[in-house]
């Protein structure tokens, strides 16, 4: 939804291609490059489909809607009828969930009340849907048997667990008189230590519910009695498992496979037959709007895995929608008042290009728009529950759209309940689920904490684009518009909430404009899904770590660690223990070589380990399994051959005495990236290459991932001395490196120069080796790289990447260079990092500031003239010649006031937004964009930060004082420090002429100008005046000249305003219509309000003349 995707500042770059498409002398009304591309995708299926005919404008009566000759791209593909007992059934699955039911005759499991049952969703290779009833898998865990136990006693055990657990249950609705099915003796081995490859006995305890699980480990922990057997308390294994996951690990599903039922293996379930009336629970009836429901036993089932033919994606249907509601004057709308007024929906089979599906449902009639079917309603209720039986029907897998999740669901919802549309919130695939919204707190290192809104959508896979660019992506702001211009170099048009109502109550036109706009709203989310390859990438994602598609978007990266950790400990008979997490001490990190700062004229070589961690871990053999606890030398007797000491201390055996689980992992996730990237060179065919695209990406995300889940301290099963180990190899390759480098390549050895090391990272160094040219240095990079790696076991292997030349090096991990790796005639890149240029929180200014003087330093050679460009921004910057837009910093409000220690600029405006504005205030999780005004003489930044809208209505002077020295000089200095010295770069940045200010006296600043009163002074000499004439007495021969040069200015700034305003008619596609974009991720917008207020001033100016 348009207006709660504001929040952010600026991404400039340039114009949109509608704005630079246009000639000046163009003035025709034309249709905006938007309708232009809908109405070329109508006329392509126009060609395709001579026959079928789109439905016009008119206001449908809501009978006819779902008819299928109205329609007939609504509704899925037809199911041809299917026989189980000849016929298989072969479909990706993409949702995975479970529920408790009646059990089934026929298939395996409990014959109680209510048992778990796993359910899964998919798409057969026709785009079918199909619901799959997983029945007889139950959750289980294990303890260690205590000592002494034999097979007799699993009677008593398991009578003595099921009394002590329905004891300690505070109610029992479900009526369960078994909680615990059964318990056997298996033998096993703890995953966590090195034991001699001994397995011991443990006992599997299997529930009949998942929820029943916790109660039961509690119990055993806390301290367990049976038999003669004393009190005790027993560690519990494999008891903190999602039943998804462990299901899906013991039947060998991955997320996003393709699963085949064999004939004559499961069932097909009816329609309820309305003669008789009655459930028959011998044959269960459909519950879910999919075409096929089956039941199958969950031994039956064939897991295929994504290789070869299996690797193919079904033809999913991605529905991308979105809301625009009629708020009050300067309210953000509320469910409980505000009406939706229009719902834009596009729906696209994955694979394809383009949506075949185009549909606006909105309130009042209004124009056509070619390309689209637009469906009227006279009823908001009406409309509401329509668009729920459109989204039924066309049943879509995928959700998209931008902040459905936390904005346009959780409206629609509350708004159909507000005006009792019964129908409407049951919008997953299981028909008597209603979907209800929940608020939740997700927090996670990567992310940190952000307050979402959940709602249950049985079988469709929500994606929202907002959460999954949050998740992936840096940029400065997360409206829908700078995405869109950061990805796609296209901008739309941003309408203000407060103007949307007006828009509704105009006319059928004016309708049109906002259908138009609701549209590219709901078009946008699908093109940057296709641009990005979301949808493939997370799909491969699942494929590789083994979790179902929707735990990608809603967890963190540990569980997809646990599904890959416990599937490898499967085959090898190992448990995984349960280990209770406390913040345990921090261990040193990587090793960061002092830089020897300064401007390099010569190329300079970067060496760097490819996949430094996991080679570490594959190397050295370090895991959970091969880990030697305090005094298991001696204990197992172990020779001084058959284990390591790390350079941390900790002792790990070798791969000859046991094979980790963590290197064979590894090795199984980089040997698939291989023969990924191998198949992707030899593959032809586009959207294949994205599936092995997607695929290779996964594979490396996940092998890095594995070296942080045994740090993680709050984590599923933390160990510090793998961690600490890594980064003690780390570290010690580091060094050893730089050595090794520095005593072979010298002059005694006949080199042209001795290589020095001038700065090495957690996993490259970087080397002046002391040749004239980039050829040279790569040939020199590339032999060093494979003479270094003979010195390390494999597969650790130090490899050369590229070369800068010239580079600047300004600190740890900041340092800019152009960047040679592909030829050694052309750079690749300017490449920076640490340094403003790729920071959010400083504003544009210093960006494109320091992007200028590095280009002009290392690209054009001549720091003199960035010195130059730097003095001459500081001028304008202190003279107010600054575009505001500049001057935008935006920071994540990531925390609510209270929480935060000190004052904050950020939150102390978000609060002071939220007293004027409730509904448009910045929530947590968004970027909050302010400016730094004047304020009084010392006060405090906080205090000083003011929304850069209000600041142009309200002519507020910006204090430009703080933008030099808080933000310009810093960057500034660490960039020419290295050229010019420190304290010259100081003297000749920050002080001399250019320094020089301009005033701007203003009533706003200080408590005592409040009270004094404003005179008008002469427009000639500035003298005061006591009457409100334009021009003192001394000044009245000069009356004309005066006159005629502020009508001169009026003129100019006219020009600009009309230039500007028709900038952004262009933008929106019509030179007809007022402008109504409010997009302040647009310089324009800034630049427009700017000159409109200057306008508005000049006039009453040359007003006071009175000629």
């Amino acid at each position: 939804m348009a207006f709660n995707k504001r929040n952010g500042g600026p991404p400039f770059g340039g114009l949109s291609q509608a704005k630079r498409g246009k000639m000046s002398g163009e003035w025709e009304d034309s249709p905006s490059q938007f309708e232009e591309e809908l109405l070329m995708l109508e006329e392509a299926e126009m060609e395709l489909e001579e026959m079928e005919s789109q439905a016009g404008h008119d206001v449908i009566p809501v009978g006819d809607l779902f008819s299928a000759d109205l329609n007939p791209r609504w509704p899925r593909p037809h199911a041809p009828t299917l026989n189980p007992s000849s016929e298989t059934l072969v479909f990706q699955q993409i949702d995975l969930d479970h529920y408790l039911g009646a059990s089934v005759a026929g298939m395996p499991g409990q014959l109680q009340e209510k048992v778990p049952i796993i359910r899964m969703f998919g798409v057969t290779d026709n785009g079918n849907s199909v619901c799959c009833h997983v029945h007889g898998f139950a959750p289980y865990f294990y303890v260690p048997a205590p000592n002494g136990f034999k097979s007799e006693f699993l009677g008593e055990f398991k009578r003595e667990l099921n009394s002590a657990v329905l004891k300690d249950m505070r109610s029992n609705k479900d009526n369960i008189s078994v909680t615990v099915l059964a318990v056997d003796i298996t033998r096993k081995e703890n995953m966590y230590g090195y034991h001699g490859q001994q397995s011991m006995d443990f006992l599997r305890i299997t529930m009949a519910m998942p929820r029943l699980i916790a109660p039961a480990k509690r119990l055993l922990e806390q301290g367990f009695k049976f038999g003669h057997f004393p009190i005790q308390g027993y560690q519990s294994f494999e008891a903190n498992i999602d039943f998804e996951i462990r299901f899906m690990v013991d039947s060998n599903v991955v997320g996003c496979c393709w699963i085949q039922l064999p004939k004559d293996k499961w069932r097909l379930r009816e329609e309820r037959s309305t003669s008789t009336g009655e459930v028959d629970s011998q044959t269960p009836v459909k519950v879910s709007l999919c075409q096929y429901e089956v039941d199958v036993a969950w031994t039956d089932l064939i897991s295929h895995p994504a290789e070869g033919e299996w690797q193919r994606i079904a033809p999913l249907r991605v529905l991308s929608f979105d809301i625009e509601c009629a708020g009050r004057k300067g309210i953000f709308p509320e469910p409980d008042k505000d009406p939706v007024i229009q719902i834009a929906s596009m729906v696209q089979r994955q694979g394809e290009t383009e949506p075949f599906i185009r549909t606006v449902f909105t309130l009042q009639s209004c124009t056509s728009i070619v390309g689209s079917q637009i469906l009227c309603f006279t009823q908001e209720k009406q409309l509401l529950q329509s668009w729920a039986e459109f989204l039924r029907t066309v049943d879509p897998d995928i959700i998209t759209g931008y902040n459905i999740q936390n904005f346009d669901f959780p409206y629609l919802i509350n708004r159909a309940a507000a005006l009792k549309v019964t129908y409407f919130p049951y919008l997953g695939r299981v028909r008597n689920m209603k979907s209800v919204l929940k608020e939740s707190n997700f927090q996670s290192k990567q992310m940190g904490r952000r307050e979402n809104k959940t709602i249950n959508m049985e079988g469709r896979v929500q994606f929202d684009l907002l959460q999954v660019l949050l998740r992936d992506y840096k940029l400065r702001s997360y409206t829908l518009n700078a995405v869109s211009f950061h990805f796609l170099q296209e901008q739309k048009e941003d309408v203000q909430h407060s103007i949307i109502s007006d828009l509704q109550n105009g006319n059928e036109q004016t309708r049109r404009r906002l259908a138009v706009y609701c549209l590219k709203d709901a078009y946008l989310p699908l093109r940057l899904l296709q641009k990005l390859m979301c949808v493939i990438n997370y799909m491969e994602m699942a494929r590789v770590t083994g979790v179902p598609l929707s735990y990608l978007l809603s967890r963190g990266q540990q569980i997809k660690v646990v599904s890959q950790l416990l599937r490898q400990a499967m085959k090898q008979n190992l448990v995984m223990p349960v280990v209770k997490t406390e913040g345990g001490e921090d261990y040193t990190g990587a090793t960061v070589i002092e830089p020897e700062k300064g401007y390099y004229s010569v190329p300079i070589t970067t060496l760097d380990f490819s996949s430094l961690y996991p080679s570490i871990m594959m190397a050295h053999n370090l895991c959970y399994t091969t880990l030697l606890q305090k005094g298991s030398v001696e204990r197992l007797q172990l020779s001084s051959e058959d284990f390591i000491k790390t350079p941390t201390g900790d002792q790990f055996v070798k791969s000859s005495v046991r094979k980790g689980l963590l290197p064979e992992i590894l090795e199984n996730l980089l040997s698939a990236r291989k023969r990924a990237k191998a198949e992707l060179k030899k593959e032809t065919d586009p959207f294949k290459k994205q599936v092995l695209d997607g695929r290779q990406l996964a594979l490396k995300i996940s092998a890095n991932s594995v070296y942080g889940f045994t740090g993680a301290q709050v984590g599923k099963l933390p160990c510090l001395e793998i961690s600490q180990s890594v980064t003690g190899f780390g570290r010690q390759m580091i060094e050893r490196t730089k050595q090794l480098v520095e005593s072979k390549y010298t002059i005694s050895n006949g080199y042209q120069a001795d290589a020095k090391v001038i700065y090495g990272d957690t996993d490259s160094v970087m080397v002046k080796i002391g040749v004239a040219t980039v050829k040279e240095a790569m040939e020199i990079g590339r032999e060093a790289a494979e003479w270094v790696s003979s010195h390390f076991t494999p597969p650790i292997k130090l490899e050369f990447e590229k070369v800068y030349y010239p580079y600047l090096l300004i600190n740890k991990k900041r340092y800019a260079g152009l960047y040679f790796s592909s030829s050694a005639d052309t750079h690749d890149k300017m490449d920076c990092k640490g340094i403003e240029t790729v920071r959010r929180d400083n504003c544009p200014l210093v960006a494109n500031l320091i992007n200028t003087c590095l280009q002009k330093i290392l690209i054009d050679r001549d720091p003199q003239g960035a010195v130059d460009h730097a003095k001459e921004v500081i001028s304008d910057l202190l003279c107010n010649r600054i575009d505001i837009s500049q001057l935008v910093i935006t920071k994540e409000l990531t925390r609510t006031a209270q929480e935060y220690a000190g004052k904050q600029a950020h939150v102390e405006l978000a609060e002071r937004m939220r007293k004027r504005d409730a509904g448009s205030a910045p929530n947590l999780g968004d970027r909050v964009p302010y400016v730094i005004i004047k304020a009084a003489k010392g006060a405090a930044a906080y205090m000083k930060s003011e929304d850069p809208i209000y600041v142009l209505e309200n002519t507020i002077p910006i204090d430009t004082q703080y933008y030099l020295e808080q933000q310009l000089s810093k960057p500034l200095l660490r960039i020419f420090e290295p050229i010019l010295g420190e304290s010259k770069a100081e003297s000749v940045l920050l002080k001399g002429d250019h320094t020089r200010c301009k005033t701007v006296l203003t009533s706003k600043v200080g408590g005592l100008m409040a009270f004094a009163q404003k005179r008008s002074t002469c427009i000639g000499c500035k003298a005061v005046l006591k009457t409100d004439e334009a021009v003192c007495d001394f000044c009245k021969k000069k009356e004309s000249e005066l006159y005629q040069k502020e009508i001169f200015h009026l003129n100019t700034l006219e020009e600009r305003f009309s230039r500007l305003w028709t900038q952004c008619q262009r933008c929106q596609g019509s030179l007809h219509e007022d402008v109504l974009c409010t997009s302040r991720d647009c310089p324009i917008f800034y630049m427009r309000k700017k000159v409109q207020k200057d306008l508005e001033d000049q006039s009453k100016l040359v007003s006071r003349f009175g000629w």
